[in-house]
Order: C-alpha cells, then sequence, then structure tokens
C-alpha cells in the first residue's frame, strides 16, 4: 500500500537498533520511546552509556517512570545522574516547562467556568505536582468570564491557611461579580477535608453578604478533581 503525502509508515520492531535521530527522519518522532526522546536533548552519553541509557536512567529515578518525573525533580538532582552537567540538566528542566506551558495553552481553549472538568483540565499542570497546597482564587464576571486568578495561600503539605477577609478585599479590589476557589491536593485525592468544607461555607456565607457569590470550590487532585458545588456542598 502506498503512502499519502506527508505519511509515515509505523516503525517496525527490529528498528530498536537505530538512534534517535535515525528514527525521527524515518518514522516520526511520534515513534520514540520516552528515554529515546530524552536522548535526543541530551545528545552525548558517557564512557559507559549512551545517551538512550542514560535517559533511561533518569527515568528509573521516577515513581511511574516516565517523563512528568522531570516537572517535580530538581535540577540539580539531575546533576547526580553521571552524564548529566549543569547545563544538560538545565535544557531538560526548561523541556518540562515548555511542555507543561503547552498543555496548559491548549487546554485553555476548552476553558468554561460552568464545567468543573475544563477548569480542571486547564489547572492540573499548574497544580498537581506542587508538594505544597496553594489556593487560588478566580474572580470572574456577571457571565462567568475570568476577570483575573491570584494565589491566595502556599501552606505546607497538611494545611493552607485562607484569610476571608482578604480574599473578598482582592475580589472587591478586581470588580468580581462572582468567585470561585480552587486548591491541589499533594496527597492527589481531591476529597475534602473537613477544613474543606469549613473554609468553604464560611466564604459561601460571606460571599452572599457581600453580593459576591462563590461559584465552586474545586480541588485538584492527580488524576481527578472533586467539585464542592457537583458534590452537593454549595447551594445551587
Amino acid at each position: 500500500m502506498s503512502l499519502l503525502p506527508g505519511e509515515r509508515k509505523g516503525r517496525p520492531m527490529h528498528s530498536h537498533d537505530m538512534k534517535p535521530y535515525e528514527v525521527v527522519k524515518e518514522y516520526g518522532a511520534e515513534e520514540l520511546k520516552d528515554d529515546e526522546l530524552l536522548a535526543v536533548f541530551i545528545r552525548t552519553g558517557t564512557k559507559e552509556k549512551n545517551a538512550v541509557e542514560v535517559a533511561g536512567q533518569i527515568l528509573d529515578g521516577f515513581p511511574e517512570r516516565n517523563l512528568l518525573g522531570l516537572c517535580h525533580i530538581p535540577w540539580k538532582e539531575l546533576m547526580k545522574i553521571p552524564g548529566i552537567g549543569e547545563v544538560k540538566a538545565i535544557k531538560l528542566k526548561c523541556l518540562a516547562e515548555l511542555a507543561r506551558r503547552i498543555s496548559v495553552t491548549e487546554a485553555k481553549k476548552g476553558l468554561k467556568f460552568d464545567r468543573p472538568a475544563t477548569i480542571w483540565q486547564y489547572y492540573k499542570e499548574r497544580l498537581r505536582h506542587e508538594e505544597r497546597e496553594r489556593v487560588i482564587l478566580i474572580m470572574l464576571d456577571q457571565k462567568l468570564n475570568m476577570i483575573c486568578d491570584a494565589v491566595l495561600s502556599i501552606g505546607t503539605v497538611r494545611e493552607c491557611i485562607v484569610s476571608p477577609r482578604e480574599l473578598f478585599l482582592m475580589a472587591l479590589k478586581e470588580k468580581a461579580v462572582q468567585i470561585m476557589l480552587l486548591h491541589n491536593h499533594p496527597s492527589g485525592d481531591p476529597e475534602p477535608s473537613r477544613a474543606d468544607l469549613e473554609i468553604t461555607e464560611r466564604v459561601r456565607l460571606l460571599g452572599a453578604m457581600l453580593e459576591i457569590p462563590l461559584v465552586d470550590h474545586i480541588i485538584i487532585g492527580d488524576k481527578t478533581y472533586c467539585s464542592l458545588r457537583e458534590k452537593g456542598y454549595l447551594a445551587k
């Protein structure tokens, strides 16, 4: 079967000895394995290991052995791996940040503030690799368009303190008509804690008094989210 213009044939099983550059030229970058993809940016290895093997050693250090590990490993830790110097470590961190920003840009296209799933898609890359809780205030206009967002608080792994007073002063300053709260759980489990429910209720009541309603409070997990409105913790 002949290929269409611009179409590439799939990579055969016996091509494992090919260098990454050769694979890209022959079959396309999408055919590269994770270690081969990293090897393109590492370029050179050591006397004992080639670039692909060095890349494999980097991946072996991540719990799920995938490229997401680059997002939360300090660049100085990468330098502990033979073959990774300061320049390569920084390049790899920049690669991870580039991938994160591309993901955020793509998610923003479908962002709808009346659809919690799209909010999770947009903010998850920003928050799910954080080792401490971050609480974000999203300020909205009457039509649920975002005016701006701001980090309210950065806490420890176990707690993050939010001041309702500071929250509404910021909302009033930005002339928000509605607000939304969003924070991450570093554990990866988005189920709300008692403290989450208590602060949500305080903000909801104060917002009702000030006529700046709390639209939702969304908790970001590693692979999913929890909308307190969808769970019934916020009156519709």
